[in-house]
């Protein structure tokens, strides 16, 4: 049993009125450790802790390249302890160790390019329309960041805002989920043993009521990174009406897989089932609506099934297990919910649907396939956050499309065809922010992250990403000889 610790201006801390809440072993249902609840007080002294650390002493005064010189120190360390990270983000969460444990040591690299880009951030000479007028810009810090990052992949959530906010000379909040926050605790230490000055990083954990909305509403937070749901998006959103904080948001999806009668069979399964079986589901991008060509459709299912009932489910720490828990008792419950409500309206569920035999402890559920005769249907509407794919079927290219946006959200999608001028046509014609062909799932620090409608904006990964943490500064100098004119004498 571990007691974790908030980790505020380079110390570790419990919260000022002591309060502590468990995290549970969603494979067993049963308390393994607890984390800090911490309070207005506690959010308050981090926001405080981060301005300092942003205004005074050595953060500010160091060179881009000294701040990249400190993010490659941190990937490194977070690469050896890959391993550990992994095993205890899986022991919170319920996801596979060697999923959590190789994603732990891919998001290595994430610290890496942004270190690497620390010292490539540019301003620019204007050619100005003034005679004897030298004006540039210049890229600065925007300030103290609050990031707000999910269970779901907490590891590589985080080094998608903190790499960036850090490399542009930020100071960083970061409030972990009440949900699997033990991992973020974990990688404090890492922070601390990388050598950030006090105040640069800090880490609370906690409930959106209060730390989450005293962060996002504080007057001294500059730029809110958030990663969710929409409801909680909604009233970070209305939190900084106020401080008029940037704001990026990297919400949910209902993500279209578009499978034409020309696909690859095997590629296309595969795409499906990785698109929702993968991390038992539990992906912002999880490509839960799988439309099939009618050309394919029943021969599709019919593999897809087979798939779905091979899939091994147990304890997420074993080698052979394929797909373990939900991370939550209430997930379980709302999927049971939704199913019900989807069978009750006249879809049919083609396998799954209920927890699996002899799985009495843990959040687990079967990988359900349910066949839907409209997009009417709940299990297609609602995101689900779980193995759960409903299968729909369209009769052309024009068809497809308009079922892959009938949806409020923009996240991902994929387009399974061997027709390179279709794959070209109807990703070009898709609303979504990312769109994956042939291939689903596919990250990199090097690609931008992000969603259109309901999925949010703001992009995270990628080039410009850097600059979201910037402000620009204009400067103008004059360079005659001359003084400056009397400005009420005009010519």
């Amino acid at each position: 049993m571990t007691d974790y610790q908030l980790f505020i201006d380079g110390v570790f801390c419990d919260a000022s009125d002591g309060g502590r809440f468990d995290c549970v072993n969603p494979a067993t249902g049963k308390r393994w450790a607890s984390a800090p609840a911490a309070t207005s007080s506690d959010t308050e002294r981090a926001v405080a802790a981060a301005h300092r650390a942003l205004r005074n002493g050595p953060w500010p005064e160091m060179t881009a390249t000294q701040r990249g010189q400190m993010l490659f120190r941190l990937a490194d360390l977070v690469a050896e302890h890959a391993h550990r990270l992994g095993s205890i983000e899986m022991t919170d969460s319920g996801k596979l160790a060697a999923e959590t444990r190789s994603q732990t040591a891919y998001v290595a690299d994430y610290y890496r390019y942004y270190g690497g880009l620390a010292d490539k951030i540019q301003g620019a000479t204007l050619p100005i329309d003034k005679p004897n007028m030298h004006v540039f810009t210049r890229r600065e810090p925007i300030g103290v960041v609050a990031a707000i990052v999910p269970w779901n992949a907490a590891m590589f959530l985080t080094a998608t805002k903190l790499g960036p906010a850090l490399a542009a000379g930020n100071t960083v909040v970061i409030k972990a989920s009440e949900e699997a926050p033990a991992v973020m605790c974990e990688f404090a230490a890492l922070v601390e043993q990388a050598g950030f000055p006090a105040g640069v990083v800090n880490i609370i954990t906690g409930f959106g009521e209060p730390c989450g909305r005293v962060l996002t509403s504080h007057p001294l937070v500059s730029r809110v990174a958030f990663t969710g749901g929409t409801t909680a998006a909604s009233r970070v959103v209305a939190n900084t009406a106020n401080n008029f904080a940037h704001v990026s948001l990297e919400l949910g999806g209902k993500s279209p897989i578009l499978v034409f009668d020309d696909a690859d069979m095997e590629g296309a399964v595969n795409g499906a089932i990785a698109g929702n079986f993968g991390a038992t589901g539990q992906s912002c991008v999880a490509g839960s609506r799988v439309l099939v060509q009618a050309g394919i459709h029943d021969e599709f299912l019919a593999r897809l099934i087979e798939r779905a009932k091979e899939i091994r489910i147990g304890d997420p720490l074993e080698d052979g297990t394929q797909m373990g828990p939900l991370a939550t008792r209430a997930q379980l419950e709302r999927i049971q919910q939704v199913v019900a409500e989807s069978e009750a309206q006249g879809a049919v569920v083609q396998t799954g649907g209920k927890r699996p035999d002899g799985f009495d402890s843990g959040w687990y559920y079967e990988p359900t396939i349910i066949s839907c005769m409209d997009q009417n249907t709940p299990s297609t509407q609602v995101e689900l956050f779980g193995p759960v794919m409903s299968v729909l079927r369209f009769e052309d290219e024009r068809v497809g499309i308009g079922l892959a946006n009938d949806s409020p959200f923009g996240l991902g999608a994929g387009v399974f065809t061997k027709d390179v001028a279709r794959a070209h046509r109807v990703a070009a014609n898709i609303h979504s922010g990312i769109v994956w062909i042939n291939t689903y799932r596919v990250i990199s620090p090097i690609a931008p992250f992000g969603g259109f409608g309901q999925s949010g904006y703001g992009r995270e990964a990628g080039v410009d990403a850097i600059y979201d943490y910037t402000r620009t500064k204009t400067v103008w100098v004059n360079t005659s000889e001359e003084p400056m004119a009397n400005p009420f004498v005009i010519r």
